[in-house]
């Protein structure tokens, strides 16, 4: 059997670029989507120019704020980032349907059934993407999902100008374990801060370092993730690319900009997300057995909590009076809360029989159909509860 053919493609700084779009005056300067002054969200994204400053993602917007403090922040445009993947998706698509998006912004093609060499599909790609959408890309090119993400990772790690990177990065078959060995461990996906700590105090700070230990060894100090490592450290990598991407679970959760000890705010945020998790349900067709929350305190601790529903639902009232029963049990009524989700599992689109007292009327059901085009026609924001519209600012 030959060798497969996996391109990665990692949309360059994704929703800067397509706030660059809408606003083109922001180009070169120090920008980023997210949070707020003075409140505690964070960056989701930012721009090169910003980056410069030391600036980055999933950084607290507070502290991006003082390494920059002339850093413009945008609230973001949802609507636009899902409509501009959508069509880096429908650009894909034209190549091959063997197509895994993992997230808004990336995705993996098995293109091991053209007759291209991967490296001209992944200039075609990228070139296309420009010109049809003007947004920057970069890929990576190898036998399977593990190399070809790390390749875009050190493709736009060797960018060294003020724009985006446009990289393209390939791994010839059979040089994975050359490309990888000088790496950090940490290059590996799924090795974290603590893995690596822990790999660095045993002396191997390297990939190359990592692949010279015996498996047997790596089993025995981190268990069956320790045969993951070897293998991996070797640059194998059996996943296929998987085209439908199954569903596990649907949630939900709002950081406060203050914490919150308000018993009607903290109930009517629970309404509210337990009504977003219906909704996502309701578009995917699907029906939940499982109801979650997700509480954090101020003290950054994280609480959670589940039940089991006597039949698969995906009706708002009957996933918020779950998640207010979760919630009520264990609260103290005092403790401030940080952060609430709300989260359904146990998803299925199976016929099932509903019970007596879980069947929705014929009046709720059109009512919920007439919320959820209005939704999705004007988007989330157009119809709200009374007893939502309240001061109490979040980033969501």
């Amino acid at each position: 059997m030959g060798n497969r053919k996996i391109i990665h493609l990692d949309l360059d700084a994704f929703f800067c670029a397509v706030e660059e779009l809408h606003q083109p005056e922001l180009r070169g300067k120090p920008f980023a989507v997210g949070g707020k002054p003075g409140e505690r969200g964070v960056i989701s994204s930012c721009s090169y120019a910003a980056r410069a400053y030391g600036v980055a993602s999933a950084m607290p917007t507070s502290r991006a704020m003082r390494l920059c403090p002339q850093l413009i922040l945008l609230p973001g445009r949802r609507k636009a980032y899902s409509e501009a993947s959508h069509n880096v998706m429908e650009i894909l698509g034209r190549q091959t349907a063997r197509i895994e998006q993992v997230s808004i912004d990336e995705a993996f093609l098995d293109v091991t059934d053209l007759p291209q060499p991967g490296l001209e599909l992944a200039q075609n790609i990228q070139k296309m993407i420009h010109l049809e959408l003007n947004l920057p890309s970069s890929l990576g090119i190898a036998t399977n999902k593990l190399i070809a993400k790390i390749a875009t990772d050190v493709g736009k790690a060797a960018h060294r100008g003020s724009g985006a990177p446009f990289s393209i990065r390939e791994v010839l078959p059979g040089q994975e374990a050359t490309f990888l060995a000088p790496l950090p461990v940490r290059a590996l996906p799924g090795v974290g801060p603590k893995t690596s700590e822990r790999l660095n105090r045993l002396g191997i700070q390297t990939i190359g370092g990592l692949a010279n230990e015996a498996e047997k060894v790596l089993a025995g100090l981190f268990g069956k993730y320790g045969h993951d490592l070897f293998q991996h450290a070797h640059g194998i990598d059996n996943s296929p690319v998987v085209s439908e991407h199954v569903i596990k679970s649907i949630s939900q959760e709002v950081t406060f900009s203050r914490d919150v000890r308000d018993v009607e705010a903290l109930h009517n945020t629970l309404r509210e997300l337990a009504e977003q998790v219906g909704y996502r349900l309701r578009r995917q067709r699907m029906h939940a057995k499982t109801v979650k929350i997700k509480v954090r305190w101020p003290d950054f601790s994280i609480q959670n909590r589940q039940t089991q529903l006597s039949q698969p639902t995906n009706q708002d009232g009957v996933i918020y009076q779950a998640a207010i029963n979760l919630f009520d049990h264990f609260w103290n009524g005092v403790t401030p809360v940080r952060l609430l989700g709300v989260g359904a599992s146990g998803l299925g689109d199976d016929v099932y029989q509903l019970s007596l007292w879980n069947v929705p009327t014929e009046k709720e059901r059109s009512l919920l159909a007439a919320v959820d085009g209005l939704k999705e026609r004007y988007g989330h924001e157009v119809v709200q509860r009374g007893s939502a519209i309240h001061p109490k600012a979040r980033d969501e």
